[in-house]
Order: structure tokens, then C-alpha cells, then sequence
């Protein structure tokens, strides 16, 4: 059994270390142009060379949590596209959500302004009741990052494109209860899985429908996102502000002017990062279900995108 692994931006040698001691029997390499036929290949930003010269492979594992910018390649024919379920990110978004969350609710930005000025002051505390949190995308990190918002009894809406039931959410679905959720919903975090339909969803008609003085917080891809719309709705104070970890171009290019608007909060795409062990860990495990021909979870349908 052949493994490659062809990730853009990312120091293989841990990776294959790694693959070799969780897979001794399987010859795990980085690869080269030209190399040997693989069975199986981990890829993140990989050139379309990597699929052209690798029409064999029988499955892609993809080492980040999105697969938007593979399903734009010409991948094999045979081969199943396989995502991370988890690998320790949820529990990382999760915790940049909820701190997202309280650090606008509690006022924070505010005091830490105040103090850096020399001021004590006091605000009157906000309810909880008033700020009911959308989360857009109840997948496996959508419905942590819900579940983790409820522990501090905020109201929590989800919406997703088909059903889904979760405990202690308020739950909308499909295109007809789209306009329901955002009206219903103070706070927008997306976690959509970028494809054809949900791409720019997050647009002047859509973020006009939150409630007044909305906050937004996008930790999905930058391409969810008009930019233009969401500095003009800041600009007429629909919006109170945004915490932004994903945008269109990575690095956000310094003349952006998501730098210069002092309601945005940037992160550089470090929401959750993809966890190294247990990422090897989980794929190790699937290589080895797919060998005797069991099921895997996390197969991308391509006709939806995710």
C-alpha cells in the first residue's frame, strides 16, 4: 500500500513520520513529479499535476476541514473525497465562537478601550435574553460550537439546509426559513460549507434581516461574505461589528479596508487549526476501513459540495 502526501504550505516530515508509524505496513512518501503510483494521498492545496499523474488513487484525504477548493480540480474518477470529522477543531471553534460571543456581549472592546485611556467607567449589563445567537451550519463543528453557546444560556437558533433536531436550539431549514432565522437572531456566526449556493450568503439582504445592532462572525471561508456590504451596513450602524477569521484573499492584503474600520475584528484563519496526531490518527483509521472494504465516515458528496 502506497501513501503520498502533497500539502501545499505545510512541513511533511512530521506528517510522514507520523503515517509510518501508524501505517508500518504502507509505504508513506512526499510527493515528487513523477512519482510512483499511490493508493491513497493526503492533500491540501495540491496542483492539479498531483490528480492528473495519480488517476488511480482509490481515496483523498483532505487535512483541513474544507474541500471547496479541491472540488474545483479535476480529481480521479475512482476516488473517494474524504474530510476530517473533527480532529480536534471543533473544540477549538467552539472556544473562539463563545469567546467571540461574550467578549461583544460583555463589552469588553469597550472597557479595554476605556482602561487604555485611563478610565473606570461602568456600563449597564446587557440580557442574554436580547442577544439570541444564529449559527448558520449544523454540522459537526456547527452543532459543538451551538451546544457550547447554550452552556452560557444564550438563546441559540441553527439553521442548516436540511432538518436537523438539537437539544436546546431553536432549529430553521432549507431556503423558506432562512429569512426566520436571521429576523429571529441578534448575533450571526457562519459555518456553512462554501458551495455554489451559499457563496456571498452572507450579503446586504441577508445581514439587513438580523436584528438591529447585529454582530458577525465568520469563521467558514471569506468567500460567504460580501465585504462591501458588510462595511456599508457597519457604516450605517445596522451592524455593531464583526469578528472575521476567514476573508476572500489570504493574507488579508494590507490596503484591505476590513483593516481600517475599528468595528472589525481580524484573526488570521487560526479559528481552528488542524490537529497533527489525532488528524493521522483518524485518517490511519479510515485507510485501514477502506482496506477491508468497510465504510468511512466523512465522504464528500460532490453534488452538494460538502
Amino acid at each position: 500500500m502506497r501513501i503520498a502526501f502533497c500539502c501545499t504550505g505545510t512541513e511533511p516530515e512530521p506528517w510522514l513520520q507520523g503515517l509510518r508509524a501508524a501505517l508500518p505496513q504502507a509505504q508513506v512518501a512526499l510527493w515528487q513529479r513523477g512519482a510512483a503510483p499511490a493508493d491513497y494521498a493526503l492533500v491540501w492545496a495540491p496542483p492539479q499535476l498531483f490528480f492528473d499523474e495519480q488517476p488511480q488513487l482509490k481515496a483523498v484525504f483532505a487535512i483541513g476541514a474544507g474541500v471547496d477548493a479541491l472540488l474545483k480540480l479535476r480529481l480521479p474518477p475512482n476516488a473517494a473525497l474524504v474530510r476530517l470529522d473533527d480532529a480536534g477543531m471543533a473544540v477549538q471553534m467552539a472556544e473562539y465562537v463563545c469567546h467571540a460571543v461574550i467578549r461583544h456581549f460583555r463589552e469588553f472592546d469597550v472597557y479595554a478601550a476605556e482602561t487604555r485611556q485611563g478610565q473606570w467607567s461602568s456600563h449597564q449589563p446587557r440580557h442574554r435574553v436580547d442577544f439570541p445567537v444564529g449559527v448558520m451550519g449544523l454540522g459537526v463543528l456547527g452543532q459543538r460550537v451551538a451546544r457550547a453557546l447554550s452552556q452560557f444560556e444564550f438563546p441559540v437558533n441553527g439553521w442548516s439546509r436540511s432538518p436537523r433536531a438539537l437539544d436546546g436550539v431553536r432549529t430553521f431549514s432549507g431556503p423558506a426559513q432562512l429569512d426566520g432565522f436571521l429576523s429571529s437572531s441578534r448575533v450571526l456566526v457562519n459555518l456553512l460549507p462554501l458551495t455554489l449556493d451559499t457563496q456571498g450568503i452572507m450579503n446586504r439582504a441577508t445581514l439587513s434581516r438580523l436584528l438591529p445592532g447585529g454582530y458577525v462572525i465568520n469563521v467558514a471561508r471569506g468567500a460567504h461574505l460580501v465585504d462591501e456590504d458588510l462595511l456599508a451596513l457597519l457604516e450605517s450602524g445596522h451592524l455593531a461589528g464583526a469578528m472575521l477569521d476567514v476573508f476572500r484573499v489570504e493574507p488579508l492584503p494590507p490596503g484591505h479596508p476590513f483593516w481600517q474600520q475599528p468595528k472589525i475584528t481580524i484573526t488570521p484563519h487560526t479559528a481552528a487549526r488542524t490537529l497533527r496526531a489525532t488528524s493521522i490518527a483518524q485518517i490511519a483509521g479510515k485507510i485501514e476501513a477502506l482496506e477491508r472494504g468497510g465504510p468511512v465516515a466523512g465522504r464528500v458528496d460532490a453534488g452538494r459540495g460538502y
